[in-house]
């Protein structure tokens, strides 16, 4: 059977992995919610009003899948990593439970009245109700990061022994809660949720788009799909490039902070200067897919790249390689090869961005079909982007769970076998699995049904106007 370390560390980064795609759909839908709202009761282009319902389902979705999802997580600091949430409990606990309490309860109070109570409130409440909804769903995120930043750069604390063990006192909440690497986290996280909508709502517009304009297929509401694309263009404008510029900030920070992670981003095993920066690497054989070194490669690269990222302009700077540090390598093959193909998506999206904005500009956006065909390629590369950021984050600390404080191997509950954590680790591959393709075919079919048609949406006074049916008379 695996080892209990092992299967745990599956079965986290599973749980994780399928979680994170509900938060990303819900934060990043949550600016564009309230942007719908505020336009549909000014009032005026009824298209508005049809954004805001079509995407409030897929919100909605997303919000009540990822609240099933995320509990489990939760409980599996208890389950698979006690010895973790003993030590670190005072700590790690806190943030995790202001989130229940504040973030995710003034999400799900107001989200009721959101999603049904647009008719029965006035606007000002309503638009109360979404702002609630959309602040709630970025606190939620505050206090994760926060938990999760500790652990990257733990600040604040002391050790101490308690019946015989050691465990982590909080002595300075200020320091430990908003430690320097929660700033770069958080604004990374939300912009990357942002990027990551806006490329699927456009990804989806363009579909209809192409089927409308190129393939002479008519598509009822194409109106509403022209507008979805522009917003979403709009936004891939602002969040593209500055993901890709706040990023460079974020590496240098953890070059700084986190020196052996760097090392296994850029895969330095000797210390070494002008090290390059490769965008496209290709080993020239199999040992150097699963044991790559930056210098051996073959690729699409800049020479001194990475020693320029790393000090933040001097392309001779030395890289501190992996074969100095004390404790074991992380995989060094996963975090590299993980960070490549995120920045590379991270171009690939600015080049998006620009190409769409250009073929607007020229009065061409929607027919462009090689555009269309791109944008629905990339659909859902935001999401994949966001997976690759957090392997590259989670995997490129180990062996640490808590940084320079404890490994992972010491988080493990203590009494948990390997047998329980595969018979575990595969339940969770078959439910997780379940509920990934139901949320995929719910938001496959919104998305065939389409917003509701411009001659359904009446205004609510002209709704209360309307004469009631009397039953039997003709």
């Amino acid at each position: 059977m695996i080892d209990p370390v092992l299967a745990s560390r599956f079965q986290f980064a599973l749980t994780t992995i399928v979680h994170i795609i509900f938060p990303v759909m819900s934060m990043g839908l949550a600016p564009f919610l309230i942007y719908f709202t505020w336009k549909d009761i000014r009032g005026g282009d009824p298209v508005y009003e049809q954004l805001r319902r079509f995407w409030t389902k897929i919100f909605a979705i997303s919000f009540v899948v990822g609240t099933v999802t995320g509990i489990v997580l939760e409980f599996e600091f208890g389950t698979n990593f006690a010895a973790f949430s003993t030590t670190a409990g005072e700590l790690f606990g806190g943030p995790l439970a202001i989130e229940g309490m504040m973030a995710f309860m003034l999400e799900a109070t107001f989200l009721g009245v959101f999603v049904f109570g647009r008719e029965r409130v006035s606007d000002r409440l309503y638009m109360i109700s979404s702002l609630a909804v959309g602040i709630g769903t970025w606190l939620s995120a505050v206090w994760i990061l926060i938990a999760n930043s500790w652990m990257q750069m733990p600040r604040g604390y002391e050790l101490v022994t308690e019946n015989g063990q050691q465990v982590v006192h909080l002595v300075d909440p200020v320091a430990a809660y908003l430690n320097p690497r929660f700033g770069y986290m958080y604004v990374h996280m939300q912009n990357a949720a942002v990027e990551s909508v806006a490329l699927f709502m456009a990804g989806v517009a363009a579909y209809y788009i192409y089927r409308h304009h190129v393939w002479g297929n008519k598509t009822e509401n194409i109106v509403f799909w022209h507008k979805t694309l522009k917003i979403a263009l709009v936004a891939l404008l602002i969040t593209a490039p500055l993901q890709v510029l706040q990023g460079d900030l974020y590496a240098r920070h953890v070059y700084e902070t986190q020196p052996q992670k760097f090392a296994a981003m850029e895969a330095v095993w000797d210390t070494e200067a002008y090290v390059p920066e490769y965008i496209f690497a290709i080993p020239t054989d199999l040992s150097q897919f699963t044991d790559p070194r930056a210098k051996e490669l073959f690729g699409v690269g800049i020479p001194g790249g990475a020693s320029w990222l790393a000090s933040g302009g001097d392309a001779t700077a030395e890289i501190r390689g992996l074969n100095t540090f004390e404790t074991e390598a992380p995989p060094v093959a996963v975090v590299f090869w993980s960070f490549r193909a995120m920045v590379g998506m991270g171009f690939w999206f600015i080049l998006l961005a620009f190409w769409g904005g250009y073929r607007w500009y020229t009065g061409e956006l929607f027919e462009d079909g090689l555009l269309h065909k791109a944008l629905m390629a990339s659909s859902l590369l935001g999401i994949v982007a966001v997976e690759l950021g957090w392997v590259v984050t989670e995997v490129g600390r180990q062996p640490w769970v808590i940084q320079g404080v404890m490994k992972t191997s010491e988080g493990v509950s203590p009494g948990l076998t390997g047998t329980e954590a595969m018979v575990t680790l595969a339940g969770f591959v078959g439910v997780y699995a379940g509920i990934l393709a139901l949320y995929t075919y719910v938001v496959a079919r919104v998305i065939r049904e389409g917003p509701p048609s411009a001659s359904a949406l009446r205004a609510p006074a002209e709704r209360d106007a309307a004469p009631a049916e009397v039953p039997g008379d003709d």
